[in-house]
């Protein structure tokens, strides 16, 4: 077909196929225009003449180049039909829950509905489609967000689920909440509506940790190993303080006797991010807050030394408290 006569086709797609495809970035299913005989002639004639591609069976693309990841997204979600919903992993991308891109596309269906999709539909700009089936899918979906997908606190807690171990299930709670993508509030009322949730009571307990503001592992690895056992003061957490021009949060501030403790995480810390912790910690020190910092393995494999150092600093600065043993082989030494 002439490129005349394809641009003619264009032009016979009707306004509301044409509104359509340019808010679904490009991408169109055929049951959605199942009732317009015309649209789906002028869309098979842009096929045949290689105008347009086919990105999934039964979804096309309004161009030739390959598509761009959200014309990926809309086109794996309306593959599998009406009913849909992007879930998972590519829902938690779309949210700002995830930085990179899963290598499957996660959909979400009700039970009631069934999605075959044959191995040869995927190829390099056709990503593999993961579907899973869900009582909850219609009630989970997000009103308005598109491409359709399921709301942030059913993907948080769907993701728990898939979690292998419960540190992992930590971590999803976690970092929603501190990148503020939900509430705990929100994560509670989800969790509350499932019939079956993994780990439910070990997430109830992890929320009401985040909203005492423990928004890591290692964080939590602290209140239960250090602070808990062994009874120092309860500090601040995630204490906000002003860093000249800037405002800086403090992992766990003891605000009444001008100490906080820094918990250093699992991954190689960059030379840039060491500096902006030395000149933070001086920053604070010149207004009378010293700073103690603890790794991972500090907290995990000498959690009562950690405790003993903590406790020294805090009777040097006016404590008068006693901290306790963790058990009958604690190793802290007391100050």
């Amino acid at each position: 077909m002439a490129a005349s006569q394809a641009a003619v086709m264009v032009a016979r797609l009707s306004q509301w196929s044409n509104d359509l495809i340019a808010y679904q970035r490009g991408v169109v299913a055929r049951w959605q225009v199942a009732d317009q005989p015309g649209d789906l002639s002028a869309i098979d004639s842009l096929i045949r003449g290689h105008r347009w591609q086919t990105l999934y069976r039964g979804v096309y693309g309004a161009h030739t180049g390959p598509p761009d990841r959200a014309a990926t997204l809309w086109a794996a979600v309306l593959r599998c039909g009406p009913s849909a919903a992007l879930s998972h992993f590519t829902a938690a991308e779309l949210d700002g829950l995830v930085d990179k891109p899963a290598d499957a596309i996660h959909v979400t269906t009700p039970l009631r509905v069934r999605v075959e999709i044959s191995e040869g539909e995927f190829t390099e700009v056709r990503p593999r489609i993961l579907v899973h089936r869900s009582a909850r899918c219609d009630a989970a979906k997000h009103p308005a967000r598109t491409p359709t997908r399921i709301r942030t606190e059913e993907t948080v807690l769907d993701l728990v689920d898939l979690a292998d171990t419960f540190d992992v299930a930590f971590g999803w709670l976690s970092t929603a909440c501190g990148r503020r993508l939900v509430t705990v509030s929100q994560l509670s009322s989800a969790a509350a509506g499932r019939a079956k949730l993994r780990w439910r009571k070990d997430v109830a307990v992890a929320l009401e940790e985040i909203s005492d503001g423990v928004m890591s592992n290692l964080e939590r690895g602290f209140l239960r190993l250090v602070e808990r056992p062994h009874g120092p003061p309860k500090p601040h957490r995630q204490a906000k303080r002003r860093q000249g021009q800037r405002s800086s949060y403090l992992d766990n501030l003891y605000q009444e006797f001008g100490l906080a403790v820094e918990l250093d995480g699992l991954g190689a810390h960059p030379a840039e991010s060491r500096w902006r912790d030395i000149h933070r910690d001086n920053y604070f020190a010149g207004s009378g807050i010293i700073t103690l910092r603890y790794s991972w393995a500090d907290i995990v494999e000498r959690p009562c030394q950690v405790a003993c150092e903590i406790a020294r600093v805090l009777h040097l600065r006016g404590w008068t408290g006693t901290l306790r043993n963790c058990g009958p082989h604690c190793q802290m030494s007391r100050p």
